[in-house]
């Protein structure tokens, strides 16, 4: 019998899929079949997909990742990603059957937080990995662009702090949507490269060379500084300057300083709402406290707080 985590079964029943759930055992048999694949041990803690280890017939060791339904289309952007970067940054596509929402993966070891102990050295091999993925793509590659992200979450964030109850202070929203807005008028498709859109201690794995690769790429066209913010928001328990964290980032790769905080501003209200609202705690409150404290001390962001978004109390 296939193991399935609750996560994922809860997120696909709760997207109206319980169907898929029957189905995913045949899915992966067939898989197993058509790539000559042995399935081992289910690997756990994502919610968006069933990810499990593989062994091709040659003994390569891999990992098979099938999406639920709902993030069909984010497969396809983490394929597209994951090709564009053929290895360099990111783990390896092997093979892939977009139609089933099938990935085949290069299998790597541990994440970086249980390699390196000292989260400001972490942070600055994230970014050099991170980096190693950046490179020009243009519009004619069927990417979200950073513009449509910021359109997105300008359109959830005012939801999902309705549908939290209200987590964090409305000054804390507003902030992030200023950012939100100055970010999608900042996007220039001519200067936008690869990004992996979500890097964090556990989306960097050791490789087989004792270096490190990211796994799971949102795949967007945007401004590196988007990837830097989400190394910005990373670690909410440790209680460093994050406004020193930024500057580091920013001196280490050259990427303006406002916008790495403004985009670690939207990731981490961003984040911290949505980690609310399925219950991924105490990460979300650790977030949501970090950024009202932000907020509250010195409003947000270096530029201070512009324009009011109106959110709408309703």
């Amino acid at each position: 019998m296939l193991d399935i985590p609750d996560e994922v079964r809860n997120k696909v029943v709760a997207d109206g899929n319980a169907g898929w759930l029957d189905e995913l055992p045949s899915i992966v048999e067939s898989l197993a079949q058509e790539w000559s694949l042995t399935i081992g041990a289910t690997l756990r803690g994502g919610h968006v997909a069933f990810v499990a280890e593989a062994t091709l017939a040659d003994g390569t060791a891999s990992v098979l990742k099938v999406g639920v339904p709902s993030a069909r289309r984010d497969l396809t952007f983490e394929a597209t990603a994951l090709r564009l970067a053929d290895g360099d940054g990111c783990a390896s596509l092997l093979l892939e059957d977009v139609d089933r929402g099938a990935l085949l993966l290069e299998r790597l070891g541990a994440a970086i937080c249980d390699v390196v102990p000292d989260p400001a050295t972490r942070h600055m091999m994230m970014c050099d990995v991170a980096a190693r993925l950046w490179r020009p793509v243009g519009p004619d590659i069927d990417l979200p662009t950073g513009a449509d992200k910021a359109r997105e979450y300008s359109d959830l964030l005012p939801r999902l702090w309705k549908e939290t109850g209200r987590a964090c202070s409305e000054a804390t929203v507003e902030d992030a949507l200023a950012c939100l807005d100055r970010r999608r008028r900042a996007h220039d498709d001519r200067r936008a490269v690869l990004v992996h859109g979500d890097v964090h201690d556990l989306n960097v794995l050791q490789a087989a060379d004792g270096g490190f690769k990211l796994i799971d790429p949102s795949g967007l066209r945007a401004e590196p500084a988007y990837d830097l913010g989400t190394i910005v928001r990373a670690n909410p328990d440790i209680g460093d300057d994050l406004h020193a964290r930024a500057k580091r980032l920013a001196a280490h790769t050259g990427v303006d300083a406002t916008a790495i905080w403004e985009w670690g501003t939207i990731h981490r209200v961003s984040s911290g709402l949505y980690s609310r609202q399925i219950g991924f705690q105490p990460f979300g409150d650790l977030l949501l406290a970090e950024a009202d404290r932000l907020t509250a001390s010195s409003h947000g962001s270096p530029l201070g707080r512009s324009g009011d978004p109106g959110i709408d109390q309703g």
